[in-house]
């Protein structure tokens, strides 16, 4: 075991597998001379040449299109956003073509294709920056979407990711490409679609996602103090959703909490409370909670922004609620 960053787990999950498969590319602005926007593809171009590792003009329309088609003329490209915000700009290529082919072609073309870059807030970038749009991808039937909280994960997850012959969306987060974490020498895979307990509890279950599992994974800890017993839930995959697990949880603890750092009105919070009203609702007893952040756009003052971002102590403060225990 080695300690590595998120940043450089992403450039060995993607170098590993480009070495096995020559139909592998990534793509994308910044990742060749620059070593990636976020220092995610360091070295690859060294390694793999321009033809494999492909400078794009800033055209994510342009470069997402032509990955497309390469994707379903036998290639399996990665195609890098500096943000998911910058997807919006390629969202009909996307949703209109990655995502249906299969299905239009009657089997005859998939589109084996990674699109992967950070999604949600990264500190003072305006709303235009800051967005979340996990639920927007995972809405559209034919897509995979893959939210990975910590290196060991991102790293299974999209090796995984890139060997899967459909199109799967990739995010991770400006603030995790510095966290640290031992990584085996060894090489290995996560399954797409199973989530993980990341901390076993007794009192009530704390589902959630990508960098805000550090609030919940603190929540946790804090409230174990006070004799509250929380089982921590990360999905790691958003769409295709791993119900069982959760579902399982619900029926041992009988209390639910969701936190999820996008808007709440159809977020993936609403799609699993309905799922556990509809199969495990006289399991619970208390309703379910979920915290997530305003249905606002995110605000740039530093002041703003800190009572906009889901905060630890709304956090405990639910989970306490869903024990109708008062601080």
């Amino acid at each position: 075991m080695k300690e590595h960053t998120f940043r450089e787990v992403i450039a060995q999950a993607m170098s590993e597998e480009m070495r096995k498969d020559e139909s592998i590319f990534l793509v994308g602005e910044e990742v060749a001379e620059y070593n990636g926007a976020y220092k995610a593809s360091k070295g690859m171009l060294d390694e793999f040449g321009p033809k494999r590792i492909i400078d794009a003009p800033i055209a994510e329309l342009g470069f997402t299109g032509i990955a497309i088609g390469a994707a379903m003329n036998g290639n399996r490209p990665i195609v890098e956003y500096m943000t998911f915000n910058f997807s919006l700009v390629t969202i009909d290529q996307i949703i209109n073509n990655a995502a249906k082919i299969f299905q239009m072609s009657g089997g005859q073309w998939n589109c084996p294709i990674v699109f992967r870059g950070p999604t949600a807030s990264a500190g003072q970038l305006g709303a235009t920056h800051s967005q979340a749009f996990e639920s927007w991808y995972a809405n559209c039937p034919g897509l995979k979407v893959v939210v990975p909280s910590n290196p060991y994960d991102a790293k299974g997850l999209l090796k995984t990711a890139i060997q899967d012959n459909d199109p799967v969306i990739f995010m991770e987060s400006e603030q995790m490409y510095g966290d640290k974490m031992e990584i085996p020498e060894e090489e290995y895979y996560i399954p797409i679609g199973k989530a993980d307990i990341k901390k076993e509890g007794k009192d009530v279950t704390l589902v959630s996602f990508g960098k805000i599992m550090k609030v919940a994974l603190q929540a946790a800890a804090d409230l174990e103090k006070e004799g509250i017993s929380v089982e921590v839930i990360d999905l790691r995959t958003v769409r295709p959703l791993d119900y069982d697990t959760v579902l399982e949880s619900v029926k041992k603890t009988n209390r639910l909490v969701i936190l999820e750092e996008a808007w709440p009105f159809a977020s993936v919070a609403s799609e699993i409370t309905y799922m556990v009203q509809q199969k495990a609702f006289d399991y619970l007893d208390a309703p379910v909670k979920r915290i997530t952040t305003p249905d606002a756009p995110a605000p740039y003052s530093a002041a703003l922004f800190a009572e906009w971002f889901p905060k630890l102590e709304k956090v405990k403060e639910e989970i306490r609620n869903a024990m109708y225990i008062k601080a």
